[in-house]
């Protein structure tokens, strides 16, 4: 299969610094080995979208230089493929109903911590499987829960290396249908990815820990398994991820130049001399010609 990667923004804000890194990251390894590099907008959590969010994103990307291959995929037109998913895993007994909320999963952990397992990073709290054989009585379902069986998963990610995820059991089972009836981002995205025939897949590193679950995912719907990198994170001066949260500014279209060559350089590409303050359209080719993941860092460097 020819290389089709993607980028998927979700529309809770404009486009920022660290999100522009994303793109250029996986925009180059699409067209550095002459493949298709598809726009997806992860627009299925409502409460957290800005709206406007969305157009903004893609007018940045169009005025940064980039290109994409087909029609922009917008999630929130996929709700159905969701839902057939989620039935495949009813019918597998792969999902369960569970009852709990988030303060009331917080709370049987604070009075077993000994059983609790190390919160993954702006996950929540980690579910202890209080629902998984059967509801409690008198209370009814608000959302379903992925069965995390003793499943050995690892993977090698091109950037970040060997990844083994081999804790896999009911403290890990993961909401895929919430409780306000959205779906959740690990079931839209590894249906969508397999959809699109997304053959490798590079994002920020802030998303790794999401990849074994998807991995799972994976084999439950008997799904293809793309290649991942995982590019460094960047992040304010606060060590704090970029984002609408931790007050990151978008990024301009009247400082393109300075602004993608400092993305190249965030990227272990720096540009030479000679490009310094060229325009985008002098500046994708060198980079296209040039770029090799092999020479991104793990993490940020200063």
């Amino acid at each position: 299969m020819s290389y089709r990667g993607r980028f998927a923004p979700s529309p809770t804000g404009e486009l920022h610094f660290g999100s522009l890194v994303a793109a250029v990251g996986s925009y180059l390894q699409a067209r550095s080995q002459q493949g298709r590099w598809l726009l997806r907008m992860e627009d299925i959590d409502p409460p957290r979208e800005q709206a406007g969010a969305a157009d903004s994103i893609l007018r940045a990307l169009e005025c940064y230089g980039f290109e994409w291959d087909e029609d922009v995929l917008y999630q929130s037109t996929r709700i159905h493929a969701y839902e057939a998913a989620l039935d495949v895993l009813r019918d597998q007994d792969q999902v369960y109903p569970c009852a709990c909320t988030r303060s009331e999963i917080q709370a049987m952990l604070d009075k077993q911590p000994q059983r609790a397992l190390a919160p993954v990073a702006n996950a929540g709290p980690v579910y202890p499987g209080t629902c998984r054989y059967g509801l409690p009585e008198g209370r009814n379902a608000r959302s379903w829960r992925v069965r995390a069986h003793d499943v050995h998963i690892d993977f090698t990610d091109l950037i970040q290396g060997k990844i083994i995820a081999d804790r896999q059991h009911h403290a890990d089972d993961f909401v895929v249908l919430r409780a306000d009836g959205f779906f959740a981002y690990q079931l839209a995205v590894t249906v969508d990815d397999a959809w699109q025939d997304i053959s490798e897949v590079v994002r920020g590193a802030d998303l790794l820990t999401t990849t074994p679950k998807q991995i799972l995912l994976q084999h439950y719907l008997q799904l293809a398994e793309p290649t991942y990198a995982h590019l460094p994170v960047v992040v304010n001066r606060e060590g704090q991820k970029l984002s609408k949260q931790t007050g990151a500014t978008p990024v301009s279209c009247d400082q393109v130049s300075a602004t993608l060559s400092s993305a190249l350089a965030f990227l272990g590409h720096p540009l030479p001399q000679d490009l310094a303050g060229a325009p985008a359209q002098e500046i994708w080719p060198w980079a296209i010609r040039r770029w090799h993941i092999e020479a991104v860092p793990k993490t940020a460097t200063s």
